[in-house]
């Protein structure tokens, strides 16, 4: 008789663990430089974050292995010399975690934060969360290519309940696009791809909407979503009707047990050929173009994301789902999500699914 996870024990389980294993959002190095040290909730603990003066990026546990005081702004900690300095007895620690100075005293070996490898992308940082304190599985990727023709990033954050396996499950969910969206002539444009953590779906529609509420406009939108792990969900957009390439990044990170905070990032291209919708945007200068359409785009995409916080926030996970013939590749999804949970035994054969589906 197998001891694994069959559909029935998932059933019964009612709920998915907290938070699977992977690389999430912490914050910008832009936040960084104008407050010095942050402390956050994540992934149910409390974390700080800092950098030095060299550069290098610091996400550690919140609380001092000396006497456990909690090392935040808010508690009196602070960053000198790109050290952090505990606010109860001043011991200070380096970004590789060591605790390189006590007054009165030589600096304890012992006395080490718990600090989580971190990955860098266009300034956002990420850091890994192990199931059990395991070191990374897999990589990010590299920054996508940019230039001046790239406008800044913009970003908002969402929080509300709900899990990342259910925010990250909409990038394989194409029916739900039209029925809760309202998107028009949904196409699959390509077969999903798994490689390992790595997911990719391609899929094309059209939607309608006003602006200023006068114009109506007819968008054509080619989108290629890359997903690495539930925390990282990176759409590559090119509206073909404005002329418009954009990039959107949905990062789902877990709070506590059942909060979430989703942060989206939008960045526009350069918009030299304005389409016959945007034709105002050709008395503009150039660099000017994406400038408008950044903010204009994040704002949308938030409206959109909205619509689906509402359900996130009441719905609960059902396994096995009773899928139709419409629902595309969702349960080919639900399978690549088992890698991301260690710490549930699986049925041989069904552990980190790979390949082209």
């Amino acid at each position: 008789m197998s001891t694994g996870v069959d559909e029935r024990s998932m059933h019964r389980r009612a709920k998915l663990p907290s938070y699977p294993e992977g690389w999430y959002f912490v914050t910008d190095r832009r936040t960084l430089a104008k407050r010095k040290l942050i402390e956050k909730r994540w992934m149910g603990e409390e974390i700080v974050a800092w950098v030095d003066g060299e550069g290098r990026v610091c996400v550690a546990g919140a609380y001092c292995p000396h006497l456990g005081s909690h090392m935040g702004p808010t508690v009196g900690g602070l960053v000198r010399d790109g050290c952090l300095v505990c606010p109860f007895h001043g011991f200070t620690f380096d970004t590789t975690g060591r605790c390189v100075a006590v007054p009165h005293a030589p600096a304890p070996r012992a006395a080490k934060l718990e600090v989580y490898p971190t990955h860098e992308i266009l300034g956002m940082v990420f850091a890994w969360w192990g199931s059990e304190g395991r070191a990374p599985q897999w990589e990010l990727p590299e920054s996508p290519p940019t230039g001046a023709e790239w406008g800044g990033l913009r970003s908002t954050t969402l929080r509300f309940r709900g899990h990342p396996q259910e925010t990250t499950e909409n990038s394989v969910d194409v029916e739900h696009l039209a029925y809760t969206h309202g998107y028009h002539d949904v196409e699959i444009t390509a077969p999903l791809k798994i490689e390992g953590a790595y997911l990719k779906s391609c899929f094309d529609f059209r939607y309608v909407h006003r602006i200023a509420g006068l114009f109506r406009v007819v968008a054509e939108v080619s989108a290629v979503t890359h997903v690495h792990g539930l925390g990282y969900s990176f759409v590559e957009i090119h509206e073909k009707s404005i002329g418009m390439d954009a990039r959107l990044w949905v990062l789902a990170t877990p709070v506590g047990d059942t909060r979430l905070e989703l942060t989206l990032v939008t960045q526009v291209r350069e918009i030299r050929r304005p389409g016959k919708f945007l034709a105002g945007l050709g008395f503009l200068p150039v660099p000017w173009r994406h400038r408008v359409m950044t903010p204009f785009y994040l704002r949308q995409e938030k409206h959109f994301v909205m619509q689906d916080v509402v359900i996130w926030e009441h719905k609960r996970y059902t396994v096995p789902p009773r899928l139709s013939r419409a629902d595309g590749p969702i349960g080919k999804f639900r399978l690549y999500c088992r890698q991301f949970y260690p710490e549930l035994p699986l049925r041989a054969g069904r552990v980190r699914r790979t390949g082209t589906a």
